[in-house]
């Protein structure tokens, strides 16, 4: 999600303390594939009203507007929201928990500048309602599959923040067609993947402390049921509360380039994603070796929840040119 929130008390928070909490879990909230089908529509934005917002993204003609395309998709039991930003090629975003796509800020606009964003708001955040369903990675991702579906969309690139991150991994390991690079930022693989003082202190997590934080805002301004916010909290709880280890196979089955990007002081291990650059044919001598189809950008001086504001304008820049560079098949 966010920065580590390290030595954090939460019962007596200092305000720098609390701060530096934030944006960690801030990071943690932030958290697409061919060519958008014929005739896509578009549903006027309605916060906190679902009546008529379950309008069919395919009644309506793709815009360069800078006002979004937006739309409810009938996904898994879900009416999930999205919103389709530029043009150009399909770029799929998916934020981290307690995140929605206002939370993006300039990495949205920017990749909106030069490809088509989908960005996606998940179950129970924004405005997708939570179902009777807990959270998980790999449901996710499959829900991530069948709103392409939804859109026509064949295959794209997608970015994933802290918990879309993970979901972008589990896209590509279920559903390897749909994905043509993948760029997870501050990602991981295994429950252990994160320092143990994040895990341990997000469960001591309360509504209280997301008070007045933008992550509470942008849930009671478009959340169809703004007082389920402490359910939330709750559910995500016990979603980071539950221990996994992905088998390694399944992470050298994924075959789309992979952009691996973390802050240096992340609350990503930088030893975990080293063993994740591994996994997908990366740490070789490129010299005598060749060039593996994966990549690993290490950010200085920044954590995981200063990674997707402050480190921005890097994030994106070494994202465009990572999706510029032609297909391994294609060199």
């Amino acid at each position: 999600m966010s920065e580590r929130i390290d030595d954090l008390d939460i019962t007596v928070a200092t305000r720098t303390t609390r701060r530096s909490a934030l944006l960690g879990l801030g990071a943690l909230a932030l958290g697409g594939l061919g060519t958008l089908g014929q005739g896509q529509g578009t549903a006027a934005r309605n916060d906190n009203d679902t009546n008529g917002a379950q309008a069919d993204a395919s009644a309506a003609t793709p815009t360069t507007e800078t006002i979004p395309q937006t739309g409810y998709a009938p996904v898994n039991g879900l009416q999930m929201y999205y919103e389709i930003h530029g043009s150009g090629e399909p770029l799929v975003l998916l934020h981290g928990a307690f995140g929605a796509i206002d939370l993006w800020g300039p990495i949205l606009t920017s990749l909106a500048e030069n490809h088509q964003v989908i960005a996606v708001e998940q179950q129970g955040h924004g405005h997708t309602a939570d179902i009777d369903r807990p959270f998980s990675y790999e449901q996710m991702a499959d829900d991530v599959a069948a709103l392409m579906d939804h859109l026509a969309i064949a295959q794209a690139d997608i970015v994933g923040y802290s918990m879309g991150a993970d979901t972008a991994l589990q896209v590509a390991i279920r559903h390897p067609e749909r994905v043509r690079k993948l760029v997870p930022i501050s990602g991981k693989y295994r429950y252990d993947g994160e320092y143990p003082e994040l895990l341990a202190t997000i469960q001591q997590l309360t509504p209280d402390f997301f008070a007045g934080t933008p992550w509470e805002d942008a849930y009671l301004r478009h959340a169809p049921n703004p007082e389920d916010f402490p359910l939330l909290v709750e559910k995500i709880k016990a979603f980071f509360g539950k221990e996994y280890a992905w088998p390694e196979e399944d992470i050298r089955s994924i075959t789309a380039p992979t952009l691996l990007i973390i802050g240096d002081s992340d609350a990503v291990r930088p030893e975990h994603e080293m063993q994740l650059f591994r996994l997908l044919g990366g740490g070789v001598d490129g010299d005598s070796a060749g060039l593996p189809n994966s990549q690993l950008a290490i950010l200085p001086g920044t954590t995981h929840g200063t990674i997707v504001f402050e480190g921005a304008e890097q994030v994106v820049a070494m994202i465009e040119v990572f999706l510029a560079a032609p297909m391994p098949d294609a060199a």
